[in-house]
């Protein structure tokens, strides 16, 4: 077993801890939490290159987003391999409504239009880092494993688009966006939703 990483800034970013109801639908759903982990892998990446291509003017930012861009497909390399090693099909699974709910919010209007794509970017990472971590002591030994090989590089994917909204625009426009925004991430976190997603509310009903 690796040593935890701390990800106690991730703790205080985030407005609520996932709900146990979440985390007991994912021990009863383990190859959907694989399948989707896979995919939210592939969107992640997509999400980096869609930056790249878009803003090509911002150095900073094509630099950490191609590293993170490579990370996120290595990632995805791996949960495959473990999907394959356990003899796991790779359906094709409808996205949960949470990160289109989330870029609602998106301002359409540059340079917010930016800032708020990579804040969403800040608080769908961290949310990630947050459920690898929850989910690790209770997982087989190989999950157990690579969940928490995971919570560094989350971590450092929350902090980089964190850090590049604070240079790209200023840490006070930072601070007036967040607050609404981490607001609705915190209510989709806990809103009921009929199907289990790697960032699924709770089951309906509970």
């Amino acid at each position: 077993m690796r040593a935890a990483t701390d990800i106690t800034p991730v703790l205080e970013f985030l407005a609520c801890p996932t709900p146990e109801a979440w985390v007991e639908w994912a021990l009863e759903n383990p190859e959907i939490l694989l399948i989707d982990h896979a995919n939210c892998e592939k969107k992640a990446a997509s999400t980096a290159l869609n930056l790249l291509y878009r803003y090509v003017e911002h150095y900073t930012l094509l630099n950490r987003l191609s590293r993170l861009a490579r990370e996120e497909l290595r990632h995805f390399e791996q949960v495959t391999a473990i999907m394959k090693s356990r003899g796991m099909a790779y359906p094709q699974l409808s996205a949960s409504r949470y990160a289109g709910e989330l870029r609602k919010g998106v301002r359409t209007h540059e340079p917010g239009r930016l800032v708020d794509t990579l804040l969403t970017g800040a608080i769908i990472e961290a949310r990630s880092c947050e459920r690898f971590a929850a989910l690790a002591p209770l997982l087989d030994d190989q999950l157990s494993d690579f969940y928490t090989s995971l919570l560094k590089s989350e971590s450092r994917h929350f902090l980089d688009y964190l850090r590049l909204a604070e240079q790209l625009s200023s840490r006070e426009e930072v601070e007036r966006r967040l607050p609404p925004m981490l607001a609705l991430e915190k209510s989709l976190i806990e809103q009921p939703d009929t199907e289990f997603r790697f960032h699924s509310g709770v089951p309906g009903g509970a």
